[in-house]
């Protein structure tokens, strides 16, 4: 694998699915898998309206060190790219990618990184829904 910079970032802009398939993709491999994660319209059925994400200020130190361990263990460029503050239903969430020689390991690869990503970065959810309550998702760890 070359040596490239490893694109890792919380944002509190619209996410750009192309910009992260772009930070892992090269002419040695031949699949990349690109997973967005998008805000849904319900959940437990309930109608959704907006969600909210907020993020412990190391928040990113941990998204580093995960796909910092990931390129490492595989030898695959993957990038990482999370969203918070206020969003509405369609909007990106979460976009990773990882790029591979063949499209198994590329997959497998990135379901695995969106899998830690989503359990051990401490980043909290908070669904608003259409009859006005809300309620936080992960918000104990």
């Amino acid at each position: 694998m070359s040596e490239r910079e490893l694109l890792v970032r919380i944002s509190d802009q619209p996410l750009d699915p192309d910009e992260v398939e772009k930070a892992v993709s090269g002419p040695e491999h031949g699949a990349v898998v690109v997973f967005t994660g998008k805000v849904r319209n319900h959940d437990g059925g309930q109608e959704v309206s907006a969600l909210e994400y907020s993020a412990h200020p190391d928040a990113a130190k941990f998204m580093r060190r995960i796909c910092e361990e990931f390129a490492e263990s595989t030898g695959l460029p993957v990038a990482a790219v999370h969203r918070i503050g206020a969003l509405t239903v369609g909007d990106l969430a979460i976009t990773v990618a990882v790029a591979a020689p063949h499209r198994g390991e590329a997959f497998t690869t990135c379901a695995e990184l969106v899998d830690r990503i989503k359990h051990e970065v401490p980043i909290w959810k908070r669904q608003l829904f259409a009859d006005g309550m809300s309620e936080w998702v992960n918000a104990c760890g």
